[in-house]
């Protein structure tokens, strides 16, 4: 759509710098106007979405695999974000399997109404048998739900190394894709 705004013609008794000067700056108010207008939301559904291993069988969390994912918000009206959070276990060369019982199940993370929103979950696991070792890895399915719960949006990704925002990591800022507990 385009808006007609009527102005005075430099021959109607401004002079054209003026008038110039006036049209330059009723365009960047109204610029502005629409950048003001644009909920921040729209500009995050470009955000990246991502998972990362942030902790990993430390003196303070021995044989603890911790996950951390980011998603982006939405500007759809009472949507909400959830998270499922899953670690995987290295059996063979080429092949990861779930570790069933490390499993959170979908968690609501809160109202999509955010530019992003991050959490976390840590799994406690029985320690290996001596000289053994489990190479673990999470995988993460980030869902955007309406208000009456339906999924409109499912994404999901294994953990990557060298994410930024990793609150709650054991050692600070600890990003790995995955983790070996001994």
């Amino acid at each position: 759509m385009t808006d007609v705004i009527p102005h005075p013609s430099p021959g109607a008794g401004a002079p054209p710098s003026r008038y110039l000067r006036g049209m330059a700056r009723r365009l960047l108010l109204a610029l502005l106007a629409t950048a003001l207008l644009v909920p921040a939301t729209a500009t995050a559904a470009h955000a990246s979405v991502w998972a990362t291993v942030n902790v990993c069988d430390t003196a303070k969390a021995p044989n603890t695999i911790g996950l951390r994912g980011s998603m982006p918000g939405s500007a759809r009206s009472g949507a909400t974000m959830w998270i499922r959070f899953q670690a995987q276990y290295k059996a063979s060369r080429t092949t990861w399997k779930a570790a069933t019982a490390l499993d959170t199940g979908f968690l609501n993370i809160g109202s999509a109404k955010v530019r992003s929103r991050q959490a976390g979950h840590s799994f406690q696991l029985k320690a290996p048998a001596k000289g053994r070792s489990y190479l673990l890895r999470g995988l993460l399915t980030f869902q955007w739900r309406t208000k009456k719960g339906a999924a409109y949006r499912t994404v999901r990704r294994v953990t990557t190394a060298g994410h930024h925002s990793t609150a709650g990591a054991d050692p600070p800022g600890h990003s790995t894709a995955t983790c070996r507990i001994r």
